[in-house]
C-alpha cells in the first residue's frame, strides 16, 4: 500500500514587529548556544528565568523555532536513547555527537541498547 507523502507547509509569517522579533529571536539563539542542545521544555525554563517581555506563552516560543529552523538559525536534531526519541534544539556550530544525559524520567528504566561512541563508529569501514 502507497503512502501519501507529507503535504509540504507554507513559510511561517510572524505577526510580531521585526525588531521585537529580532530581539526574542537573539536571545532563544543565545540561550540554545550557551546551554547546548536544549529540548522545547529546557528552552521554555530557561526563556522563563530571562522573562522576556515579548514572548507571549510557550506555543509563541514553538512558533519562532520554527521560524528560526525554516531560516536555518537554528537545526533540530534526534537524540535516540533506546526506544525513545529525544528532539533537541542546536546551532549549526554546535557538535551534533555530543551524547546528552538520560532526562529524569527515564533514569530509572534500563535502555536495551546504548548510544554509538565515537570509537566504536570509528571502527566501521
Amino acid at each position: 500500500m502507497a503512502k501519501k507523502p507529507k503535504p509540504k507547509m507554507k513559510p511561517i509569517q510572524l505577526k510580531t514587529p521585526p525588531e521585537q522579533t529580532q530581539t526574542i529571536t537573539r536571545v532563544i539563539f543565545d540561550i540554545v548556544k550557551e546551554h547546548g542542545p536544549l529540548t522545547i521544555a529546557d528552552t521554555w525554563e530557561h526563556l522563563k528565568e530571562v522573562g522576556l517581555r515579548g514572548l507571549a506563552s510557550k506555543r509563541h516560543m514553538k512558533i519562532l523555532l520554527r521560524w528560526m529552523r525554516e531560516r536555518q538559525k537554528l537545526r533540530l536534531i534526534c537524540n535516540h536513547i533506546g526506544p525513545h526519541k529525544q528532539f533537541l534544539y542546536t546551532t549549526w556550530f554546535t557538535n551534533p555527537k555530543i551524547a546528552m544525559p538520560l532526562p529524569p524520567k527515564l533514569r530509572g528504566h534500563n535502555t536495551a541498547s546504548k548510544p554509538k561512541t565515537e570509537s566504536s563508529a570509528s571502527k566501521l569501514p
